[in-house]
């Protein structure tokens, strides 16, 4: 007890976690997750090409079993789970992910369309032949070898590598605060890149970059931004922007079609497709008719089929901005470099691929070397046992057996243990004149071979011809054409909208409560108009036909503003609902829509007029009303409401140099009369200036905007809440200034005085509509009531106790000879 006592260590949670996470750390960023920059593996690919070669499973054997090479490299080397070794052999075959494949499989290793490959049990494996150049030499003590887990395998650190594999094949990983992203490059390109900076030391970046252009992803597709790609060599870290491969082509009828043969590096091609056909199917844009993919094993191929008269290049253009047809591609370059993981540029790399190689080839050259130099050693001691076989043969008889024979010919004729050892071994049948002269060129031809390699060990020419001649080689045979395009600047997408649109005209309805839809023609033709799907407490606030090319610019009374362009709006039929703003922007409880506009082009040069009830006026232009970013869901503000009880009344839609006039009316029956020009254009959050001097408990009911033209002949139609309807006028409010009280409308009565409910103007006879707030509606004619003064007070034509308190006085439409035209 007191034993185990003196074993317990007290230590704070921090340190322990600290050291414990430390070790985990290191041993994921140098064991698992990162690739060493000499050989460009991380330790279980290194591990699946060494097992399988030792194994024999090489490109010039049968290929055997995945199982039974995940096996050996689980057994053996890597003590993890079988999955993620078969995920990294899978990985290595797949001519998609990386651009020379190191394993080759046969059976389903995957595909571009995300597919997973088979179970190992169905596969069948082998090293490639590229692969070869990796692990050739590291059977001559090229490389480190160090025990593996159990201590009863050795296993190499690094390979001997005889190309630069990191960067043809590229990395990708993440450990515990290092991620790594390098793209494949072409085989050819890099090894130009490396000779030459073995022959040019001091190369400069630009110089290098003449033969590394950029990746060469295998999936091909162009790249763009040279900026992005000398960033990532200079600094290793970059972005470039991928871009497929694409063509318009032109079919019968008048038609085209965009054909796709080449898609961006590690893009799924199954949800490309599938995604395209999503913007069809929801009509995010008009004008695509089918999606196809037509790949097969000729290649890859997704057909993008338009309608008759769309136009191709801005539908294309709209695809790579919202699908992956066009993607960035960020480089990010850490490897392993002596044991700590760098981020590394173009340079580094090949330097330190330089200095590896460098390495392998002295390594493999002392080991030739003393292979070389004990092999001619003992054909010395032939050669000197021939020239003397008689005595050597004697020696041997008189001998009690092989250990006395070679003590007996090193003692007698001073030969060396290694020499008398090969004498005793040599068979009789080589004692012949003939195999001297085969000896002698042995010699002879050992001693040139010794000589060139201790040449290549101590001649720095010599060693980088060497190596520049195998890499040349290595190019030679495994070179092939770079597949990815690269282009200088990154092309602007710049997307005409309209184009993108099929247009139509559709019937659009808006109503108080915030509920908007688009129809067709067709369906609004052949359904009842009053059927319009609206609650019976909801009110039209637009109702009409328009393009849908045309955009809304929805009013509330607590002054936001909601864009909305025709062809996004919910299309259903006219008899359904449609959607409810909440659902996207939100609207207040006691919120609702005032006014509805169409804009059939934003930059427009045009004015809004804003009044509120608190007596607060103002314009602002289109151009400061642009929708932004996030239209779809969140409101802009219109104008800013002084109180939280306050609310927007009216707006209206001004030319910049209109000279009109305007009168306010308020809730006491106050009117003032002034010129538009008083109104100052301000910015959309400011809350505007004082229209009117109110009283207390006054309110702006609403406006009037004149033309001062029209002024003499216009008519002001009024609704009071006690269900008076009164017409005078016009010229009987005086022009003033603004921020005046203002006129009397109304005979101010001391018992149950009248106040305005809201106004209308007119010039020429109209058919009116009044609502009261139990949403039932009277319609009359102004022709049906005599034209009064500003002191009367009007006729009742309401029961306000009855019918409700009017709250709207709408027109309807001109009277002509009796016959009422729908103003919709």
């Amino acid at each position: 007890m007191v034993e185990q006592t003196d074993r317990i260590k007290e230590m704070s949670l921090e340190d322990v976690m600290g050291e414990r996470f430390g070790r985990y750390s290191k041993y994921i960023i140098q064991e698992r997750a990162l690739p060493d920059i000499r050989d460009g593996l991380k330790p279980v690919q290194r591990r699946i090409l060494y097992a399988m070669y030792i194994d024999g499973n090489t490109y010039d054997k049968p290929f055997r079993k995945s199982a039974k090479s995940v096996g050996n490299v689980m057994g053996n080397f890597h003590p993890h789970g079988d999955s993620s070794i078969y995920e990294a052999m899978v990985r290595l075959s797949q001519d998609w992910k990386v651009r020379e494949p190191l394993i080759q499989m046969h059976g389903n290793n995957g595909s571009l369309d995300g597919d997973p490959p088979a179970a190992m049990r169905y596969t069948e494996a082998r090293v490639s032949k590229i692969s070869n150049l990796l692990l050739s030499d590291i059977d001559k003590e090229t490389v480190e070898m160090v025990l593996n887990f159990d201590d009863t395998e050795n296993e190499p650190v690094v390979l001997p590598a005889h190309f630069p594999n990191l960067l043809v094949n590229g990395a990708t990983g993440i450990s515990a605060g290092y991620a790594t992203e390098i793209p494949p490059h072409n085989l050819s390109e890099v090894i130009d890149a490396t000779v030459y900076l073995l022959e040019h030391p001091g190369a400069t970046l630009d110089d290098l970059m003449q033969y590394v252009k950029g990746p060469d992803f295998p999936t091909g597709a162009i790249i763009q931004g040279e900026k992005g790609i000398r960033d990532a060599y200079e600094t290793g870290r970059g972005k470039i922007v991928v871009r497929s491969k694409t063509s318009i082509v032109e079919l019968r009828g008048h038609r085209e079609q965009i054909v796709v043969t080449e898609i961006p590096y590690e893009v799924n091609k199954a949800l490309l497709v599938k995604k395209i056909d999503e913007i069809r199917a929801l009509k995010k844009i008009d004008g695509i008719s089918e999606v196809r993919d037509e790949s097969d094993r000729n290649g890859l191929s997704i057909v993008i089929e338009l309608k008759k008269g769309a136009d191709a290049s801005s539908i294309l253009n709209y695809l790579f901005k919202n699908t992956d047809l066009q993607i960035s591609y960020n480089f990010n370059m850490v490897a392993i470099n002596h044991m700590t993981p760098e981020q590394v540029g173009l340079k580094t790399i090949l330097s330190a691929y330089l200095e590896h190689k460098k390495d392998v080839v002295l390594k493999r050259t002392a080991f030739d070397l003393n292979k070389a130099q004990k092999r001619q050693h003992i054909v010395e001691g032939l050669i000197k046992a021939l020239s003397i076989l008689d005595e050597v043969i004697r020696t041997i008889r008189a001998s009690s057996d092989k250990k006395n024979a070679k003590d007996n010919l090193v003692t007698a004729y001073d030969f060396t243990e290694a020499q008398a050892e090969a004498i005793v071994s040599l068979q009789l049948y080589r004692l012949t004149n003939t195999d001297v002269n085969a000896l002698r060129a042995e010699h002879k031809e050992l001693a040139d071979k010794i000589l060139g390699l201790q040449q290549i060990i101590n001649d720095q020419a010599t060693l980088n011809r060497v190596i520049t001649d195998e890499l040349v080689a290595v190019k030679k045979e495994y070179g092939n054409p770079r597949r990815s395009a690269i282009q200088r600047e990154v092309s602007q997408i710049e997307i005409d909208t309209s184009a993108l649109i099929a247009k139509e005209d559709v019937r659009v309805l808006v109503s108080a409560n915030g509920y908007l839809k688009r129809s067709s023609l067709r369906s609004y033709n052949s359904t009842d108009a009053a059927d319009n799907g609206l609650r019976d407490d909801d009110q039209i606030v637009f109702d009409d036909t328009v393009s849908t090319l045309a955009s809304l610019y929805i009013f509330t009374n607590k002054g936001n503003l909601i864009y909305r362009p025709v062809h996004e709006l919910l299309d259903v039929k006219w008899k359904d609902t449609g959607s409810h703003l909440s659902q996207e922007v939100g609207l207040l409880l006691d919120e609702q829509i005032i006014q509805v506009f169409v804009i059939l082009d934003l930059a427009a040069k045009k004015n809004f007029l804003l009044a509120t009830d608190d007596g607060y006026i103002k314009q602002v232009s289109l151009a400061d009303l642009q929708p932004s970013r996030t239209y779809r869901s969140k409101a802009a503000v219109a104008m800013k409401l002084k109180g939280e009880g306050n609310k927007l009344v009216h707006v209206s839609e001004v030319e910049e140099s209109a000279a009109s006039e305007l009168v306010l009316f308020t809730k006491f029956s106050y009117a003032v009369r002034f010129k538009l020009a008083e109104v100052p254009v301000i910015g959309a959050r400011a809350a505007g200036v004082k229209s009117v001097n109110l009283k207390d408990g006054d309110a702006v009911v609403d406006y009037l905007l004149l033309d001062p033209v029209d002024a003499s002949d216009t008519k002001v139609a009024m609704i009071t809440t006690r269900g008076a309807f009164k017409q005078f006028k016009l010229s009987e409010v005086n022009l003033v200034s603004r921020a005046k009280r203002g006129v009397l409308t109304l005979r101010e009565l001391k018992n149950k005085p009248h106040r305005v409910a809201g106004v209308v103007s007119y010039v020429t006879d109209q058919e009116l509509q009044v609502t009261t707030e139990q949403n039932q509606v009277t319609k009359f004619k102004t022709t049906e009531f005599p034209i009064g003064d500003r002191y009367s007070n009007g006729s009742f034509i309401i029961d306000a106790e009855k019918d409700g308190v009017p709250v709207k006085i709408t027109k309807l439409g001109q009277i002509e000879e009796e016959n009422i035209t729908n103003l919709f």
